[in-house]
């Protein structure tokens, strides 16, 4: 259990010595008058915290469909926003995260992120592949995911090792340096792609072809891991939570209306109707917090790496694709930091929130 969960009883103890009308003579309950103003003041951040997420979803999510649909909800006439945007994360976005794990869709974010890691300057071969299979459509992106890609990275291989130079640039703190990634990485992808180019059966032009783009592609998903990862459980968590909080603010509404005789019975139900919102809201902010952890870790992470690789790439061309690409990797790393910052207060609020509608109704 988090600190916010472990709080929330003292939390409430406090609140309620210090309500007037609670455990004291005063005036009149919390629940006797819902701040209404203060419930359109945040029907509105939410619905503006709800715009620059799908926003964020649109510019930087990881599979085109779900891009697609995101853009879709903020593209739409000013005066229907706010209803697509809360279609999106009611259902759309589901729909799009499940035609995504089809064989097709799957096959196009393969592709695109192949291309991306993969410079025709470094791996020309496996670049004019990508590039082929997602301008001729579904056969060939489908050839590409299972043999294609394979084949071109032997391509660019022979290609490499013909000419001889990388390999024969191979410094013994470059190897070094993979170990040191494989030992102590952050990313789970990059600690195993390093681990493959130091197997028992590993050459030179192992660690050389690790160097050129299988580093990159690692990072890029490690990034792509915790995006979908945070990004689905997001998705399940808010389309819970439209239906909780409808729930809870239905409850108080019966609370507030209530007979005297009854009163105290609606209260409670609408007490526990809010603290089901909170029990929903409280380990998905712990899921963002976690989520900003690790992107700040990588950010720096890939700062150190873009300031090394700069440096030992002037005499070393193992070096060169990754001091091309590494500071777009902190870069990226970075905005999925602010995300996860900005979703772990939406979160946070939405708690506070669930906390204070129990509050309001404790009889």
């Amino acid at each position: 259990m988090n600190s916010r969960a472990t709080a929330r009883g003292a939390v409430l103890l406090a609140a309620l010595m210090a309500a007037p009308g609670l455990v004291t003579a005063g005036p009149a309950p919390v629940w006797a008058a819902t701040p209404t103003s203060m419930m359109a003041a945040t029907a509105t951040n939410r619905a503006a915290a709800d715009l620059a997420y799908v926003t964020h979803l649109a510019l930087y999510d990881t599979r085109l469909l779900v891009r697609v649909a995101a853009g879709n909800a903020i593209v739409v006439q000013p005066h229907l926003v706010n209803a697509a945007v809360t279609r999106f994360l009611k259902s759309e976005m589901k729909f799009a995260v499940d035609y995504s794990r089809e064989r097709n869709a799957a096959n196009v974010d393969f592709a695109e992120r192949i291309l991306a890691t993969h410079t025709p300057e470094y791996a020309p071969e496996v670049h004019a592949a990508a590039a082929f299979a997602l301008s001729r459509g579904a056969a060939a992106l489908d050839v590409f995911a299972r043999t294609g890609y394979e084949a071109a990275k032997k391509r660019d291989r022979v290609t490499r090792e013909a000419a001889g130079e990388r390999a024969a640039a191979l410094r013994a703190e470059d190897r070094a340096f993979v170990v040191f990634l494989h030992e102590k990485d952050p990313g789970p992808n990059v600690k195993a792609a390093a681990g493959y180019a130091l197997r028992g059966d590993a050459t030179d032009a192992d660690v050389v072809e690790f160097f050129a783009y299988d580093w990159a592609a690692a990072a890029a998903s490690d990034l792509e891991t915790l995006k979908v990862r945070c990004g689905d459980a997001d998705m399940v968590g808010r389309a819970s939570l439209i239906q909780l909080e409808s729930s809870a603010r239905k409850a108080e509404q019966a609370a507030l209306l209530a007979a005297d005789e009854v009163k105290a019975q609606k209260l409670a139900l609408a007490a526990r109707a809010w603290e089901l919102v909170g029990e929903q809201a409280d380990p998905m902010a712990g899921t963002w917090d976690e989520a900003e952890r690790v992107a700040i870790e990588q950010a720096a992470h890939w700062r150190q790496i873009a300031v090394d690789a700069a440096a030992a790439a002037v005499d070393n061309p193992n070096w060169s694709s990754m001091a091309e690409s590494a500071q777009a990797t902190a870069q990226q790393w970075q905005l999925e930091r602010d995300n996860a910052a900005e979703q772990a207060a939406f979160w946070a609020a939405r708690y506070q929130e669930a906390l204070a509608g129990e509050l309001r109704m404790q009889p």
